[in-house]
């Protein structure tokens, strides 16, 4: 694994395997009672969501990807995001991966649709 001085860099493969720990991590029962509880603090509010769910799933992620070199800050957790992010058009597993982790702090959104029949991937 190659690690920079100032973070931690995976391939693709490795990124998975991080994901997969990561959401695995979230089902945790200790980890899914405290999304539960900072759920039930934020009642479906927004400004809530972002007060109480955020800082939960950011701790959850970060006590797994620290052994990755990554640092166990919420900077740690936004170089990690931004790596899966730039491997998502890549691989379609991570971006289901992806998908998942985010499914689980995030409350579903309704977005408009942006181009049909494409399953929202960019034709490369």
């Amino acid at each position: 694994m190659a690690a920079a001085v100032q973070g931690a860099t995976l391939n693709a493969e490795q990124a998975k395997a991080v994901l997969a720990e990561v959401i695995k991590a979230f089902g945790a029962p200790e980890n899914a009672q405290r999304m539960e509880e900072a759920r039930d603090n934020a009642c479906n509010d927004m400004g809530k969501m972002l007060q109480f769910l955020l800082p939960v799933a950011t701790q959850i992620q970060q006590d797994v990807i620290k052994a990755y070199g990554f640092s166990s800050d919420g900077e740690g957790v936004l170089k990690f995001a931004r790596l899966i992010k730039s491997y998502e058009s890549q691989d379609p597993e991570i971006a289901s991966l992806s998908g998942k982790l985010k499914a689980m702090f995030l409350p579903p959104m309704a977005l408009p649709p942006h181009g049909t029949g494409s399953g929202g991937v960019a034709a490369s």
